[in-house]
Parts: C-alpha cells; structure tokens; sequence
C-alpha cells in the first residue's frame, strides 16, 4: 500500500476546529470595533464642546453654539432624540459647554454602551 493512498483519522480536524473558533474570533473583532466607535464618539463629543464654546464667545452670534456643536459632530452620531446633548453655563468671564453624544452599538444584543460627555472652557468677550 502506498502512502498516499492511507487516510488518517484525524483528516478534517483542523477546519472544524477553526469552524469552533470562528465565533469567537468574529466577537473579539466586534469588540475592537466598538472600542473604536467609542473612542471616535468620545473625540466628536469633545470637537462638539469646542465648537460650541467657541460659538457661544463669539460677540457677533452668541446663541449659535447649540447649532454649532450639532453641526460639528458627524449626522450618524445624532441620528435620534437621545443621541446627542448640549448644556451651556456660564460665570467669572467664562463659558463652559457640555456634549454628551450616546455611543452606538455594534455588538450584537447590546443596545446601550451609555454616553460620552466632553467639555469645554473658553474666555467670554
């Protein structure tokens, strides 16, 4: 009998122990990508707080910070009514601005990954 014509048992046992591992491996990539979005929301968020403080200290329009923070943060991550949020205070020659954007989820059967909040502090005219 030649070699070639010998089967062996365990013919097959690496893809199906890949087929196994399969899931896991996809899941460890969805997590990585969600770790992503968060940290890109986290940047919009804080890209948003600088829009809108520096909005809010311009003597020419000092009520278009709201709009300027929305429109500084990308529309998938505003999509809904409590996807994105803005609050202003101000006092002692300041004007501080708060964005809190929720992170979207990717991950199956996780719906809520909570929000992001970034703020910013610039000097008042």
């Amino acid at each position: 009998m030649r070699s070639s014509d010998h089967r062996r048992p365990d013919r097959g046992s690496v893809a199906l122990e890949f087929a196994g591992f399969l899931p896991l491996l996809l899941l460890l990539g969805l997590a990585a990508v969600q770790l992503g979005i968060a940290a890109y929301a986290a940047s919009q968020a804080g890209t948003a707080a600088r829009a809108g403080a520096r909005a809010e200290t311009d003597a020419d329009f000092p009520t278009q910070g709201a709009w300027a923070a929305r429109h500084a943060v990308s529309g998938w991550l505003q999509d809904g009514h409590d996807e994105f949020s803005y609050a202003r205070s101000s006092g002692g020659g300041e004007v501080t601005v708060t964005v809190s954007i929720r992170i979207p989820s990717l991950m199956p059967g996780i719906q809520d990954w909570g929000h992001v909040e970034r703020s910013s502090t610039m000097p008042s005219d």
